[in-house]
């Protein structure tokens, strides 16, 4: 044991006069220094914590890294890629990647039930009000490769949807609140409008129901199939043929059917290869007098010169006529009041139907086309196992897609959660900036206030100085003394300020007694994390600092004269 922490031990455990004055001064240093621990310590789990979560929850609804059109855009609003990318396998092979996942979005208005209810008037009479809400909304389409753990973690009602192979599933995971607001529950049929050409109606399941805490994201997130969303946005092209209702009129070909093409999706300029090459024409003429098969395929153009030529996926349908009866008698269609041919159909689609023309029938089948839109994403979403390697990860998927063209001329971007959420990670952020500002502040209350108390230990030692100046200690050996008695001091404080701190941070953590408001801060709990790390960064630190800035102040010890001293009363 050394000759100055003997001293130190001693002087602590006396009554040595003097001790009584500086009583006050010691104990107002030792709780500053156990209050900035409790400040500290909350702040850094405080905020730890928020950032944590609100970085979590936003994540989890999107995801930390998305493969996008280069054209520009987030998610929601970007031009849609292929689905069948060569990259796919290769960035599942990238150490620290925990799922990529193909998605898309659509703007949705949810409409609830009709509500009605009686009202009494002043005059005394009832009146009956119909009440019935909507809700706006994104639904975003996922299929089986989806990580869920993010929403089965949140899942408050019912199950997670399931999709199987083959059948589009109306199925959908949908927010408490919105839930809420138009009075739905698990197993309800909710009215879902679309908006595309023409406005759909689409009845949907509701399969479970979340609660994330994140109300700006709860309140327009809803989860379904992706073959739905595909389906809906109209990217690939969809191609029918069908016959018109009505004849051709030109002179000398009145008793002739028009065979039409009706193609939708793709940027709505649309060639037609009838098997000839392609042609803008998309209606032929039928004479009706043998069986033939028309095929057509549906492919895509622009007429703008901003635009790059389509890289649209074609569509191909198929329309079987057959005759029956005298094929080569003049065509007597038969044809309603309106003057529109009448068309007798054999299955509830309206895809196979007859027409009576005299002395034969025709009979049509339509074979529509499959679809290209089932070959289009909005993008993909990748989720990493650890968020320190988000950036690291990020360079090594950029290498593997950004500026090496697919196959069918696709340029793509890859976009962290950073830069899609950019303004709440900026917000979270600045939080740093308001923990490095406490913590300084806190400590440098500590330190002045021991700073304080030291002056006034040697104060009221003065004479003790003297003694030990003139038996030949040095003058570094006296502050040494007085350093590590103030050293014990802090440890008390800390000591102290941990037992509260981490008392408090546990209660809050366990029983969640201090509450926030999900709309201002993405939350409805004040959350706590607080890592080894940190804490003991904390304390470490603290002690460090308010010891090496106590050696300032212990040099008025050099300035005391051993004569004078041990004079002094």
């Amino acid at each position: 044991m050394s000759f100055e922490y003997f001293i130190s031990k001693r002087i602590l455990k006396s009554e040595a006069q003097g001790k009584k004055v500086s009583r006050a001064i010691v104990r107002i240093s030792v709780i500053s220094i156990a209050l900035a621990i409790v400040v500290n310590l909350i702040t850094l789990a405080v905020v730890k914590g928020f950032q944590n979560q609100v970085r979590d929850k936003v994540s989890g609804f999107g995801a930390h890294l998305s493969i996008l059109s280069a054209s520009g855009g987030n998610m929601h609003e970007s031009s849609p890629i292929l689905k069948n990318q060569a990259f796919f396998d290769e960035i599942k092979k990238i150490k620290g990647i925990k799922n990529i996942a193909p998605v898309a979005y659509k703007p949705v208005l949810f409409q609830s039930d009709r509500n009605q209810r009686t009202v009494k008037l002043p005059d005394g009479k009832d009146t009956v009000i119909t009440e019935q809400n909507v809700h706006g909304g994104l639904l975003k389409g996922v299929d089986n490769q989806y990580d869920w753990d993010f929403f089965k973690a949140n899942l408050k009602e019912g199950s997670i949807p399931v999709f199987q192979p083959g059948k589009v599933s109306e199925e959908i995971l949908l927010s408490r609140k919105m839930a809420n607001d138009l009075s739905f529950k698990t197993g309800d049929t909710i009215r879902a409008y679309f908006v595309r050409s023409n406005p759909v109606l689409k009845k949907l399941i509701v399969k479970g129901i979340y609660e994330t805490g994140l109300e700006e994201h709860d309140a327009k997130i809803a989860i379904g199939d992706l073959r739905l969303v595909q389906e809906l946005n109209d990217w690939g092209i969809q191609a029918t043929i069908e016959i018109e209702d009505s004849l051709y009129t030109v002179p000398g070909y009145e008793s002739q059917l028009i065979v039409r093409v009706k193609a939708r999706g793709g940027q709505g300029q649309f060639r037609y290869d009838w098997g000839r090459g392609a042609e803008i024409y998309g209606a032929k003429t039928y004479n009706a007098d043998k069986d033939t098969t028309f095929r057509v395929i549906v492919s895509d153009f622009s007429t703008s010169l901003l635009k790059e030529e389509s890289i649209t996926l074609e569509d191909t349908a198929y329309l079987k006529i057959s005759i029956t009866g005298d094929r080569n008698s003049v065509n007597q269609f038969e044809k309603d009041a309106d003057g529109f041919l009448v068309k007798n159909y054999e299955n509830e689609d309206g895809t196979i139907y007859t027409i009576n023309a005299g002395n034969k029938t025709v009979r049509v089948e339509q074979i529509n086309g499959q679809g290209s839109y089932q070959q289009y994403i909005a993008g993909f979403e990748i989720k990493v196992n650890d968020w320190n390697q988000l950036d690291a990860i990020r360079k090594e998927v950029k290498s593997k897609v950004e500026f090496l063209p697919s196959k069918k001329g696709e340029l793509f971007r890859v976009e962290s959660i950073r830069e899609a959420e950019s303004d709440i990670f900026v917000w979270l952020g600045f939080l740093d900036l308001n923990v490095l500002i406490i913590i300084v502040l806190m400590i440098l209350i500590g330190i002045i206030n021991m700073g304080s108390a030291l002056l006034v230990l040697i104060l009221v030692r003065t004479n003790f100085i003297g003694i030990l100046k003139s038996m030949g200690a040095t003058n570094w050996a006296i502050r040494k003394i007085f350093l590590i008695q103030a050293a014990f001091l802090i440890l008390k404080g800390m000591l102290v300020g941990n037992i509260v701190g981490i008392g408090i941070a546990l209660l809050q953590y366990y029983f969640n007694i201090i509450p926030l408001n999900p709309e201002v801060y993405y939350l409805n709990t004040v959350p706590i994390e607080l890592s080894f790390t940190s804490w003991f960064l904390l304390n470490l630190g603290t002690l460090i600092v308010c010891v090496a800035a106590l050696i300032v102040p212990s040099m008025v010890i050099t300035r005391i004269s051993p004569a004078k001293a041990v004079k002094f009363n």
